[in-house]
């Protein structure tokens, strides 16, 4: 088992939450998906971390809540259970991931 006998928990954020909590400055917004799915569009001022580098980049990340966002919002919540996991306790997952980002006319950043 991957946590032990307990699943470390996180919170759950829809993307308008997010962007705007990102853009107050509340939360930094970690985007965990592969460098070709970065490229073809993401959040401006995200951070990109890809999930199977999260473990080794952890440290990396700045203290503060975190929103993690992925493309539909598996691979988030994975990173958001290992963060939450290692005991961070200020991690969110956005639901929907950057599909339901880029559906509801928020801005994404290509290249």
């Amino acid at each position: 088992m991957l946590f032990g006998k307990r699943k470390p928990s996180f919170d759950q954020i829809d993307v308008s939450a997010a962007q705007a909590g990102q853009a107050a400055g509340v939360a930094a917004l970690v985007d965990v998906r592969e460098d070709d799915e970065w490229a073809a569009g993401h959040a401006p001022n995200a951070i990109h971390v890809p999930l199977g580098q999260v473990p080794a980049r952890a440290s990396e990340l700045p203290s503060g809540p975190l929103y993690i966002i992925c493309h539909a919002g598996g691979r988030s919540a994975q990173a958001c259970g290992y963060l939450a996991g290692q005991g961070r306790e200020d991690v969110s997952n956005v639901t929907g991931g950057m599909m339901a980002w880029a559906q509801s006319g928020l801005p994404v950043v290509k290249g």
